[in-house]
């Protein structure tokens, strides 16, 4: 049976030392870290992934700000929300809380915010100097961070090893392939042209998958002893359950679980250690902003 990775108690573990520093810089200097999230229409599950953020700056100091704008904004409206929380002294992290309505364009509002406040690490500069050997990005996106963070954390020996990504999105399979590269993994990754894919996957060492499709990875896709970490979140009906839905992630847990020798569950698995990583990077960036080591 394969070690259940638990993330939130490595996400309490990296919060307790968030809200360390952050009492460090207060009894320093005076100063918090500050993040400001905007969120555009009503969707319950954006509201909902908000109200977890909002809560866990609370946990650890970090003044929070929230702009909540119409389904039916503008992007000039949007794009003039977040310019005052580019000139804002007091802000240090801006998020856009994804997905946008489809009629804004969600490329062009992500790269308004600045390159110094890009705590989601989306920004085309911090992707690209993700990808570019001797290059540091300001941020790297939370997602891929968590993937390292807990490979770390449970011994997982990731240098020279064959890695297998599950997904291409800008959010977290792209930058989650090229942060496991600089990790010198050596990286495959699986989308949806890539034929017989399970070939690819069985071969690996690590798999890591981000895709939205509930149960995709089934037990024979996975090599003997492999790391599985899944960062997918899908909500599966279920009349049993008290919602009408339960969560489940992109790989069949119960077939896997017998093959692999570590997996990240769904949910308690990456989900809880994304917020801490967002945390981490707004504390990185009010430090940056006043030169506070």
């Amino acid at each position: 049976m394969a070690t259940v990775i638990d993330g939130k108690s490595i996400a309490d573990d990296v919060k307790s030392g968030i809200a360390w520093e952050i009492c460090r810089m207060k009894n320093a200097i005076g100063k918090l870290p500050g993040l400001a999230v905007l969120l555009v229409g009503k969707r319950r599950d954006s509201q909902t992934f908000i109200r977890i953020k909002i809560k866990a700056c609370n946990e650890v100091g970090i003044a929070s700000f929230i702009a909540e704008l119409p389904e039916d904004c503008t992007e000039d409206e949007i794009i003039n929300v977040i310019s005052s929380y580019n000139e804002n002294p007091s802000v240090h992290g801006i998020i856009v809380q994804l997905p946008l309505p489809q009629h804004l364009d969600q490329e062009k509002i992500v790269n308004a915010v600045s390159l110094e406040k890009d705590v989601d690490g989306f920004h085309p500069t911090n992707i690209g100097n993700l990808a570019m050997r001797g290059r540091e990005p300001l941020f790297i996106p939370c997602a891929p961070m968590v993937c390292i963070e807990l490979l770390l954390r449970s011994g997982v020996e990731i240098i020279g090893k064959k890695a297998a990504v599950i997904g291409r999105s800008q959010i977290a399979g792209l930058p989650t392939s090229l942060l496991l590269q600089r990790h010198n993994a050596t990286v495959s990754t699986v989308h949806a042209f890539t034929k017989n894919p399970e070939q690819i996957t069985s071969q690996a060492d690590i798999v890591v998958t981000d895709v939205g499709v509930p149960n995709m990875v089934r037990g024979h896709w996975l090599k003997q002893g492999a790391v599985v970490v899944d960062m997918g979140t899908n909500l599966v009906k279920d009349p049993s359950c008290r919602q009408g839905y339960r969560v489940t992630g992109d790989v069949c847990f119960e077939e896997a679980i017998g093959v692999a020798s570590a997996i990240t569950p769904v949910p308690g698995g990456v989900g809880p250690v994304t917020i801490s990583m967002l945390l981490s990077n707004t504390l990185d960036s009010a430090k940056r902003a006043y030169r506070f080591t």
